[in-house]
């Protein structure tokens, strides 16, 4: 009857609460022309409030987080709010089994407790802006396509250096549209990055793997970190004598809540998007690709499962490694069963028929654009023989057996050793670098799991990819133990010295080439990086007319359709998504509402699985109903949907209202719409958020860290009261209310 309530409520409102979810990753420097739909929906914000170069916008309080999340700056003293899940491999790296951070939280009460986390960065971006006249300057049809590469290398080169010159900056140039534009965007790194407050596993990580990629969600995906600075507010390394970072911008909190039907939108970095993929592209990933990643990894996770059940040193040593792992696993399983069910390679046909008769119709076009289709299939053609190959390499070598990466690190200096004109001065140096990332290898690294995992990917590898594309050495061995890898396993782990940190240490000493060539673990590495230039070599005729035929197919839709407002592919650079807050039907006679509870948390607790476990002083505080200024009428709230579109690299991203205030952290996308980074489903598609509300109940009523809370604006009002006009200048630094 609840539920049955809030439909018939939501429609007496007149809220279509399976609204279509607003399609698009879009370019912050070009929102000018979505802004009148954005404001029709609810934003009170104007573009330059979104993204300006002149003054304070919203852009500059979102940074990339690490190599593949995104973070948002929420206090004016560089405090940082990003998902626990991102965080979690730098809370990792400082946990040990006495001060188990991952485990049982942690809560800086001033700034000089705050943890350094070595290697950690956060990037800033400066601004962005299209050079595809730049980088496309001097290519004409007559040129080679390695002239055309070279002139090209060269032109970016050139804006690179144009852009970063007598400054601090670094830069990149992106491509868009399948090739067809490039953008140059500039960014500021900081490297000071402390770790600043994080809650235990059992809230950071509620559900763990059972829950991830679905809804209902009761997770309080959230970690802390402040971005420190030298006393010029330039970034350093770094040193107890640096100061906060004092923001362009920074994000009010809004505890006021959202309600169905609120707008909403996203600024973040999400990773990687396949949008315009042919219906050959899908099938291959449908029939093949996808469940032989799945297959792969659910035996390495099998291996690393089993050896951090047995002891929990091993698992705090693991964590990290298990949930990237993890993460993508369950990811593959849900797109295939996504690609499948909404028959996206249907559609695809679909859309490639529709060209095709749009080129048929102008014959203009149909010079122009009309060997796309042919390019792309032939292409597949060649590019299927050795798909197989191609992922049992990536997942079951390179990212496979960590004795087999290390091993290759030292290819360098092997061939410096082989090198009878190498300066011993820089061996010396090569060595001393090698020498420094012995203790920092071997921290979370158990030899058991990793000889487990080297003969089991070996039999694999040698059971499924074809002969003639595997190494001669992996096929000696299986000859040679007769298909026993555990015994080939056991080998590697005793003659190699890749598996010990003393025996590399040891080597290292007193390098020689003749020792390190006829390691067990080098030689085998070797092997594969051999047979993966080989592979490399005869696809790349394929994959350069698979890239030619997409960047004209891309062209073609894009001609085709001269009045649409398409959104390029994600590549890691920033986009903003808008839409609303929005539950969804995901079955027949099934609804899900917008959010959830704290209800949900003591509903789901389970003592005896570790998945969800409550902590017990959360249990005190749902009992007791201590919930602070946080609570809306049905209780405590902790997540929220919306029908954003987002992927992998948004984890972290700040959900913000129509007023500039952040409202929630985006986690996690839902297990029916797992198609979504090829084929968006409006009907479908959602996020899942933490909601802001839960985030500072943890950190005020459970872990008792106001003096967190105490540096951020807190904003109590709806952003319905606020009346800020459209053409309002840019966002000030609000004041506490």
């Amino acid at each position: 009857m609840k539920k049955l309530f809030v439909i018939i409520f939501a429609l007496i409102l007149g809220l279509n609460i399976n609204s279509r979810a607003d399609e698009g990753m879009w370019i912050p420097m070009l929102i000018e022309k979505n802004i009148v739909e954005m404001q029709k929906m609810g934003l009170k914000l104007s573009a330059e409030d979104i993204y300006s170069v002149n003054q304070s916008s919203l852009k500059d309080a979102i940074v990339i987080f690490g190599g593949g999340c995104t973070g948002e700056i929420i206090s004016p003293e560089g405090l940082l709010l990003t998902n626990h899940h991102c965080g979690y491999g730098s809370i990792q790296k400082v946990s040990t089994e006495v001060n188990n951070y991952l485990s049982d939280g942690f809560w800086a009460t001033n700034k000089a407790e705050e943890i350094p986390i070595d290697g950690l960065k956060v990037k800033f971006m400066v601004r962005m802006e299209s050079v595809t006249k730049d980088v496309m300057n001097g290519m004409t049809s007559d040129l080679s396509e390695e002239e055309k590469k070279e002139i090209m290398s060269d032109n970016v080169k050139g804006v690179v250096e144009g852009a970063t010159k007598n400054t601090h900056y670094d830069a990149i140039v992106e491509s868009f549209y399948g090739g067809n534009e490039y953008y140059l965007i500039v960014y500021e790194t900081f490297t000071d990055i402390r770790l600043a407050g994080t809650p235990p596993e059992s809230i950071g990580k509620f559900g763990a793997d059972t829950d991830n990629w679905m809804w209902p969600r009761h997770t309080g995906d959230f970690s802390m970190f402040r971005v420190y600075t030298d006393t010029d507010g330039k970034p350093a390394k770094y040193n107890e004598n640096n100061i906060p970072l004092k923001p362009k911008h920074f994000l009010p909190v809004s505890i006021a809540g959202v309600e169905q039907g609120d707008f909403s939108m996203i600024l973040g970095n999400p990773g990687g998007t396949q949008r315009y993929l042919s219906s050959f592209g899908v099938d291959l990933a449908v029939n093949e690709s996808n469940m032989t990643i799945v297959k792969i990894r659910e035996e390495k996770l099998r291996i690393m499962k089993e050896g951090m059940e047995a002891d929990d040193g091993v698992r705090l040593q693991y964590a990290s490694k298990y949930a990237r792992t993890a993460n993508y696993w369950k990811y593959f399983i849900g797109q295939t069963k996504g690609l499948k069910k909404l028959k996206v390679a249907d559609r695809k046909r679909q859309e490639e028929a529709d060209f095709t008769n749009w080129l048929n119709k102008n014959p203009t076009a149909g010079d122009k654009y009309g060997k796309a289709l042919t390019m792309i299939e032939e292409a597949y053609e060649v590019l299927e023989q050795y798909n197989l190959q191609k992922w049992y390499l990536r997942e079951s070598v390179f990212r496979g057996p960590e004795i087999l990466l290390y091993a290759n690190s030292l290819n360098k200096l092997n061939k410096m050793l082989a090198d009878k004109e190498a300066r011993p001065e820089d061996i010396r140096k090569q060595v001393e670098r090698l020498q420094g990332g012995v203790e920092k290898r071997f921290k979370d690294y158990n030899q058991d799991i990793d000889r487990n995992m080297l003969a089991s990917m070996m039999q694999m590898f040698n059971e499924n990819v074809p002969i003639d594309q595997q190494p001669v050495y992996l096929l000696e061995i299986s000859d040679k133990y007769k298909d026993d890898f555990n015994a080939y396993a056991e080998h590697v782990f005793e003659k190699s010295m890749f598996g010990s940190a003393s025996k590399v240490s040891s080597f290292l000493e007193n390098p020689k080439g003749k020792t390190l060539a006829k390691d067990p673990a080098f030689l085998l590495v070797r092997s594969f990086v051999d047979i993966y230039k080989k592979m490399q070599g005869e696809m790349k005729d394929a994959q350069k007319q698979l890239k030619e035929g997409e960047k004209l197919f891309i062209a073609g839709i894009l001609k085709m359709q001269p009045d649409k407002n398409f959104y390029p592919d994600a590549n890691f650079t920033m986009r903003l998504t808008y839409g609303t807050v929005n539950g969804y039907f995901p079955a027949d006679a099934v609804y899900y509402e917008y959010y959830t509870t704290m209800d949900g948390i003591m509903q789901k607790e389970d003592p005896n699985n570790w998945e969800f476990i409550v902590p017990e002083k959360l249990k005190e505080l749902y009992d007791a109903k201590d919930f602070g200024p946080y609570a809306m009428d049905a209780g405590m709230p902790v997540c929220f949907l919306t029908n954003h579109d987002i992927t992998g690299g948004n984890s972290g991203s700040p959900v913000i209202n129509g007023n500039g205030e952040l409202v929630g952290l985006a986690f996690d996308g839902n297990w029916e719409a797992m198609s979504g980074d090829i084929a968006f489903e409006p009907e479908l598609q959602r996020t899942i958020n933490v909601d802001i509300r839960y985030v500072l109940f943890i950190i005020d009523k459970y872990a008792g860290a106001t003096n967190l809370i105490d540096e951020m604006t807190i904003i109590k009002e709806k952003p319905e009261m606020k009346k800020t006009p459209a053409n309002a200048p840019a966002l000030d630094q609000a004041s506490k209310e």
